[in-house]
């Protein structure tokens, strides 16, 4: 087995681009599907274009930030949905699902939302109508999974984003101090009416491993639950460095699972500091090879999502000074050994 992975993974690397199967091996391994993020200013690129639709590797888009609430209602009661719009375009002429992402989230905010002074009731009222208007502009539009052989239009949504702290407390943010866990339940709530048929999820960075963010997440779909609030999903985002992948990662997957909701990886980049070696980029292999083979052993993991296929667009650079080189590809779009842990992690047993 060991010499077929070998050979088979240096005739991968060694493949142009449009034999490469990222999204191919993620099916096999009983897996919905594996994608990526993507933003609009990436599609007048022709070079990225063509490897963004390449449904071997990936089978879902996710748009890093035309869904977010500044892009889609700059000002109150006024929507715009041309860039988000552009990206369900780019996924629908390649047949690849799409995320939608995000409702509510305490960044990207409009300063119509955080300067508001608005009290309890309305601001609830106002993630009722952003959430509703936003979920039900796209209801059937995406996530379009086949099912015994019937198309099914099935919208995922990161309906709350980031709503934890580290220590498991909850964000302070313009919407928990003025309406405490009420928008949460508002947003889930009024998005399950704009969609019935929407996957819901809670989406956090830092709840790869087992710790008090992770209880905490776990406590809150714990208690949506017995209130009868719709929960259906929890986004992993796996924004990790190289070398600290935690030991603990495919058991929390499957701790989550276990509370009977979707796990999915929704954001992955492995960034390194800089600059690259051999053997960083040998430890960035073996990491992505970890994350890959956790969600692949437990089956309540349905998905994989890159937060950007390539270097060149990477928002590591610009966050964390000194690091980057989190992605599978490199600036020029060649595939790094990264790619290769990927594949790996799919056909771990």
């Amino acid at each position: 087995m060991a010499k077929i992975l070998v050979l088979f993974s240096t005739l991968l690397l060694a493949t142009p681009l449009c034999n490469a199967q990222l999204a191919i091996l993620a099916q096999l391994s009983g897996k919905k599907y594996f994608g990526t993020a993507t933003d609009n200013s990436e599609l007048t690129n022709t070079s990225y274009v063509a490897q963004l639709g390449n449904t071997l590797d990936f089978h879902q888009l996710t748009p890093a930030n035309s869904m977010k609430w500044d892009a889609t209602e700059p000002s109150r009661g006024t929507f715009t949905f041309n860039g988000g719009d552009a990206i369900v375009q780019q996924a629908e002429s390649r047949g690849q699902l799409v995320r939608g992402h995000n409702c509510v989230w305490h960044n990207q905010l409009p300063d119509w939302v955080t300067a508001g002074n608005f009290d309890n009731a309305t601001l609830l009222s106002i993630v009722q109508n952003h959430c509703g208007t936003l979920v039900g502009h796209y209801k059937g539009k995406i996530y379009i999974v086949l099912a015994d052989s019937v198309l099914l239009c099935v919208v995922s949504w990161d309906v709350v984003n980031e709503c934890l702290n580290d220590d498991g407390t909850f964000r302070q943010s313009v919407f928990f101090n003025t309406t405490g866990l009420a928008y949460i339940k508002t947003a889930l709530r009024t998005a399950r009416a704009a969609d019935p048929k929407a996957k819901l999820y809670i989406n956090d960075f830092n709840i790869e491993g087992s710790g008090a963010k992770s209880t905490a997440l776990m406590n809150l779909v714990k208690e949506l639950k017995s209130e009868g609030v719709p929960i259906d999903g929890i986004g992993v985002q796996s924004h990790l460095i190289v070398g600290e992948v935690p030991t603990t990662m495919r058991q929390n997957l499957q701790d989550f699972a276990d509370l009977g909701v979707e796990v999915a990886i929704t954001e992955l980049d492995i960034r390194m500091n800089l600059p690259e070696t051999p053997e960083l980029l040998a430890q960035q292999e073996k990491d992505y090879q970890t994350v890959i083979s956790a969600c692949k052993a437990v089956r309540g993991c349905i998905g994989v999502t890159l937060w950007d296929w390539t270097d060149k667009f990477s928002w590591v650079p610009g966050t964390f000074a000194g690091q980057g080189a989190a992605c599978p590809w490199d600036e020029n779009f060649k595939r790094k050994p990264a790619y290769l842990g990927i594949v790996k992690g799919f056909l771990s047993l």
